[in-house]
């Protein structure tokens, strides 16, 4: 147990060494150093950190398709709190990390915290509370094995949305009167972070587009 809590104590340090410079298997993340890094998880109230660790302990345990930290986001911009996606997708990154590794080293919530605080100064008080209760609610609930990791190569469908519209005009054109159906594909890329992906078709690529799902659906019904 003491090498699995050294191992982690190095990994960890990651996340001191960077919250300046931060790497890991799949991602790089980059603050400018680690005090301001601890800034922006401190402007962070605790209702929407504990919201954001909890939704990284339901994406680990494959109950969400991904971390919707724009959505998080916009909520928290509404409520007069400074921050913007690309931050809290790093912070979001940074906890799934450590979320993660603690995982692989079956720690306790006790050896967790104590981990956190030998390896990590800079992390606010009430970012370290939340995330003792979160992984003392949940944190067994995690399991992460190596074919999992090497899957997670690819992003996962998440929502389609479309609509129906009529451009009128153009720098071109004066009166154009044509259709067109916009698609938002909303997608989870392989770390986790919910995007939306929004892209316009003519109506004949609109139907050759719904005659290939139409193909699709066929063939699973065969399997």
């Amino acid at each position: 147990m003491h090498d699995d809590l050294g191992i982690l104590q190095r990994e960890i340090r990651f996340i001191t060494i960077t919250l300046q410079g931060f790497a890991s298997d799949h991602h790089c993340l980059c603050f400018s150093d680690a005090s301001g890094a601890a800034d922006k998880i401190n402007l962070i109230p605790q209702d929407f950190f504990a919201e954001l660790c909890e939704q990284i302990i339901q994406h680990l345990n494959h109950e969400i398709p991904g971390v919707n930290t724009a959505e998080l986001c916009q909520r928290m911009q509404t409520s007069g709190i400074e921050t913007n996606v690309g931050d809290l997708a790093k912070i979001a990154n940074i906890i799934s990390f450590l979320f993660s590794t603690a995982a692989r080293n079956n720690l306790s919530t006790e050896e967790l915290v104590t981990t956190l605080d030998n390896a990590v100064s800079v992390l606010p008080k009430h970012a370290v509370q939340v995330i003792r209760h979160v992984w003392n609610e949940q944190g067994k609930s995690i399991t992460v094995s190596e074919d999992a990791r090497n899957m997670a190569t690819v992003g996962q469908f998440v929502d389609i949305k479309w609509k129906l519209g009529v451009a009128m005009s153009s720098d071109n054109c004066r009166s154009l009167k044509y259709p067109y159906v916009t698609v938002t594909l909303k997608v989870a890329d392989p770390s986790g972070q919910i995007t939306d992906k929004s892209f316009e078709m003519t109506i004949p690529q609109f139907k050759n587009f719904f005659r290939q799902f139409k193909e699709m659906a066929s063939v699973l019904e065969t399997v």
